[in-house]
């Protein structure tokens, strides 16, 4: 089992689909990370050598943000946001949608589940 920035990758998987098991690496990146050290894309992860293992790891050290470095990065720039009290900012804190989405009927995710208010409903027509 090839372990990499701290993920152990499928044996039984391409190397293509493996690497994207890292936090941070999605098919178009590890595509372009193959395609630089020269490996075939359609071989087996137990099928690496130690060399190509090594390589991939030089790779994803200098060029990517992966794993821990990325979530920390996106946890701070969320804090970030939050302190400057932008629009952004402040529908994190509230746990809302950030992104124009309406939330009078949708954003059930965001918003959790449902509370049902006292004295809501429409009074009856005369």
């Amino acid at each position: 089992m090839a372990r990499i920035v701290g993920v152990d990758l499928p044996k039984k998987k391409r190397v293509e689909i493996g690497l994207t098991y890292i936090y941070g690496i999605g098919l178009s990146c590890s595509q372009k990370i193959l395609k630089e050290i020269q490996i075939n894309p359609n071989i087996l992860i137990k099928d690496l050598t130690d060399q190509q293992i090594i390589a991939i790891r030089n790779i994803l050290n200098k060029k990517h943000d992966v794993e821990g470095d990325l979530r920390r990065r996106e946890s701070m720039d969320i804090k970030r946001l939050m302190e400057i009290n932008c629009y952004k900012g402040k529908r994190h804190r509230v746990g809302l949608p950030l992104r124009g989405q309406r939330t009078r009927t949708n954003a059930r995710t965001r918003r959790g589940i449902k509370k049902t208010m006292a004295g809501k409903k429409k009074a009856p027509k005369k």
